[in-house]
């Protein structure tokens, strides 16, 4: 037996040690967080462990059930992505965070109905040279085992095309068109930002903001429909990621007459003053630096997830062009100051509290839009806040007032509900 291969064997028999004495912890700890076991149709991923050096190192990850999988590269940044069925996720708490050898973090989730994802950066270019899943054998789980070794970029970059030709291309979220209907109620869409491998901002304590803003979303769903007066749709409605121009998609099939993004923002070092809701809407030219670093930040998401899907189709590439329409801008800015003058009597706001910037995800061009950044998870009082009960019931009620002041104060005979054609 060769050197290298005895030292891959006794490092597979270092994590198959390490996993007996680790696997199921996770899984116990998500079901007494939760109070429910995870979902039995489908594999549960319950530990993570990464071994190695800068010039190869391997990620596994305990499962339930074997599964079948797709690996391949991604460049600028380097990735790695794994593409599997559906999987329940109950790693330790803040698995993936930290990084060794050549990954420097990995993120995973749901990407879709059936499927979920694993994106692993990393901190050079590197070859794929093994990809599988393990047979539980012996009382020991299923594993999947990810082997990565360093290479140059010219190399890194022949592979990449290899893999692109072999490989389909990612299968996209299908939805039925909208119907037409009789019911004349305005359409709002709400948009819980982030999802699945998108984890968005993360406090210090660990709380994430995909599942802030998704409970903030369903709260407002839910105070938005017990008026009767409006048809509300989701751009999702549980931990899955959706891609940006999907976003757009949805409300412009939808023919909504506004569109919502909810976000919570947060700064890398807590200054303890920055603070407070702020309601952005579209423009080529931020109103400063903190809002040009935010819309960076929040266009980053598609990558973040594993796939760039910055390509927009012909409808709304050019959107400068398109948001010349002069209508939609303005109905957003009106939104927006009626949205902040309802706000400020049940949040604390930012000390700027209206900012335009370039954020994808308002870029349909008929559909009024704006984008609101609930508070800071970096400030300790924004984050106690955000997770209270109390405080999502004002600021919801306080949304839902100013929905009900847009409408009413809409240019007489514009139908809210109908786009011309």
């Amino acid at each position: 037996m060769t050197s290298r291969a005895t030292g891959c064997l006794a490092l597979l028999c270092g994590f198959v040690l390490a996993g007996l004495a680790t696997a199921g912890a996770a899984e116990r700890a998500q079901v007494a967080r939760t109070g429910a076991p995870a979902d039995d149709r489908f594999p549960v991923a319950t530990d993570a462990r990464l071994g190695g050096d800068s010039a190869r190192t391997r990620l596994v990850i305990d499962l339930s059930r074997t599964l079948p999988l797709t690996a391949f590269t991604l460049a600028d940044p380097y990735r790695v992505v794994l593409d599997l069925p559906q999987v329940t996720f109950s790693l330790p708490p803040k698995a993936g965070e930290g990084g060794r050898g050549l990954v420097k973090a990995f993120r995973y989730g749901l990407v879709m109905q059936g499927g979920s994802r694993v994106v692993i950066d990393t901190s050079a270019p590197v070859r794929i040279d093994k990809a599988f899943v393990l047979d539980p054998i012996d009382n020991q789980p299923a594993r999947l085992v990810l082997d990565l070794v360093a290479t140059d970029r010219d190399s890194f970059m022949r592979n990449l095309a290899l893999e692109t030709r072999q490989r389909r291309p990612p299968e996209t979220v299908q939805r039925e068109p909208a119907r037409r209907s009789d019911d004349s109620r305005p359409v709002v869409v709400l948009d819980p930002g982030h999802g699945g491998p998108d984890t968005g901002t993360i406090a210090a304590s660990g709380e994430m903001e995909k599942a802030m803003v998704l409970d903030f979303a369903l709260a407002l769903r839910e105070r938005l429909e017990k008026t009767g007066k409006y048809r509300v749709h989701m751009t999702r409605t549980d931990d899955r990621f959706i891609p940006l121009a999907e976003r757009v998609r949805i409300a412009r099939s939808q023919e909504a007459a506004l569109f919502i993004s909810i976000h919570a923002d947060a700064l890398a070092r807590n200054d303890g003053e920055t603070r407070g809701a702020t309601v952005y809407t579209l423009s080529e030219d931020a109103t400063d630096a903190e809002a040009a670093r935010l819309a960076e930040a929040e266009n980053r998401a598609d990558v973040i997830a594993g796939v760039d899907l910055s390509v927009e189709p012909n409808e709304v590439a050019d959107i400068l062009i398109d948001l010349a329409q002069r209508e939609t801008k303005n109905f957003s800015a009106q939104f927006a100051r009626t949205l902040v003058g309802e706000l400020k009597t049940a949040a604390r706001l930012h000390k700027k509290p209206i900012k335009s910037a370039g954020f994808r995800v308002l870029k349909a061009p008929d559909v009024p839009s704006v984008l609101v950044e609930l508070g800071y998870v970096s400030n300790p009082k924004d984050l106690k806040l955000l997770m209270s009960e109390a405080w999502r019931s004002r600021v919801t009620e306080s949304i839902a007032q100013a929905i009900n002041t847009y409408f009413t104060t809409r240019v007489a005979g514009q139908a809210p509900g109908r786009r011309a054609n």
